[in-house]
């Protein structure tokens, strides 16, 4: 919207987001019938489609060589700097944990919870499962769609290979794995873990020989197979499990 036809980000990211519902509900809709791993795995297949779809359409895309941003200072335009993308950073987080709290202590996401614990059962007991599993899936495109173009404007350059990558698609699950799935909390002290570790193991092992180049990688690897081993409730599961302890019987 910005780079084709000279809107506002704004503007931008609410056709963003009504496109990525849309494309949540087929989306969610087509995988639907598939349960666990399989319904991860067909999301995934869906962006590589999308992937192939996005790098041929080089009349709008301008396929592998990405869309650059312009910058343009103002609010209005997003043109922020450091402090302002901070703040609105935070405002991104706020809002997205603020749906994540409701989820978790609603009507709808006790349902949800149920579904992800033992769907033959919630269906049985008459939750939709399959609607509320197109809403969750459109849902999170939704909220992904904001960050999304939060980020493009922050960047300042959209590259189909990496948006549609498969390692984002990784990134995105195992924050949420090592954080502690189904909580709100759980996805952000992943994401601080998990992105903090790497900054310094990529910082701390850069320069060594080139032998040892790709060491953080293994370390980092090591680390996360740890955490998924002996901790598979997450780090917010770890807390509650600490909380409990200390509480009084």
């Amino acid at each position: 919207m910005v780079t084709r036809f000279g809107r506002g980000p704004w503007l931008g990211m609410l056709v963003g987001v009504v496109l990525s519902i849309g494309a949540g509900c087929i989306i969610g809709f087509l995988s639907n019938r598939l349960k666990g791993p399989y319904f991860a795995l067909s999301t995934i297949a869906f962006s590589q489609v999308l992937l192939i779809g996005v790098s041929r359409w080089r009349g709008f895309t301008a396929g592998g060589e990405g869309i650059p941003v312009p910058f343009r200072p103002g609010f209005a335009t997003l043109g922020l700097g450091h402090a302002g993308w901070v703040y609105m950073a935070l405002a991104a987080a706020l809002l997205c944990y603020g749906v994540e709290v409701y989820l978790e202590r609603s009507r709808i996401g006790y349902q949800l919870a149920g579904v992800r614990e033992d769907e033959d059962a919630a269906e049985a007991l008459g939750i939709p499962t399959r609607r509320l599993k197109v809403f969750a899936v459109a849902l999170s495109a939704a909220l992904t769609s904001v960050c999304g173009s939060l980020w493009a404007q922050y960047v300042g350059f959209v590259d189909p290979t990496y948006v549609f990558s498969v390692d984002l698609s990784v990134r995105f699950a195992l924050n949420t794995i090592i954080g502690g799935m189904g909580t709100a909390l759980g996805p952000y002290l992943g994401s601080i873990l998990i992105t903090s570790l790497e900054t310094y193991l990529r910082a701390t092992f850069s320069g060594v020989k080139a032998g040892f180049a790709g060491i953080y990688l293994i370390i980092y690897g090591t680390a996360l197979i740890l955490v998924v081993r002996f901790v598979p409730e997450g780090l917010a599961g770890v807390a509650a499990r600490l909380r409990a302890r200390r509480a009084p019987a």
